[in-house]
């Protein structure tokens, strides 16, 4: 059992959105956020990785801040990442293939109808 009278040497751990300092103007953090919410990755998750003030994070996706460039950088990022799924289900043949597809587009147009956007 430690001793009361020690000094605790360690270092805290870092809150959630400042494990490192974030490097990128404001104008690429706006399309970076975009690219992982695109991704459906956590805002604090994207805080932490990239270093961006979750506060900043939360408002880009609330649509308090930048709304008309976050969400255009937002529908490009999800049609691109459309677009790649589609084009890595070419690899498999048949019913897979077809099912995969499927399932793709049922994803993006769900993703598309809970954020209010037109289709594409």
């Amino acid at each position: 059992m430690p001793n009361s009278t020690e000094v605790d040497t360690r270092t805290p751990s870092p809150p959630f959105g400042y494990s490192r300092v974030c490097s990128l103007s404001p104008e690429e953090q706006i399309v970076a956020v975009a690219k992982f919410h695109a991704h459906q990755i956590r805002p604090n998750r994207i805080a932490y990785r990239l270093g961006i003030d979750i506060a900043l994070v939360e408002a880009l996706i609330a649509g308090e801040v930048e709304t008309q460039r976050f969400t255009a950088a937002v529908a490009a990022n999800r049609k691109q990442r459309y677009h790649e799924r589609i084009k890595d289900s070419s690899k498999r043949r048949g019913t897979g293939r077809y099912e995969l597809q499927q399932q793709i587009e049922k994803d993006f147009q769900h993703e598309l109808a809970i954020n209010g956007a037109p289709r594409p």
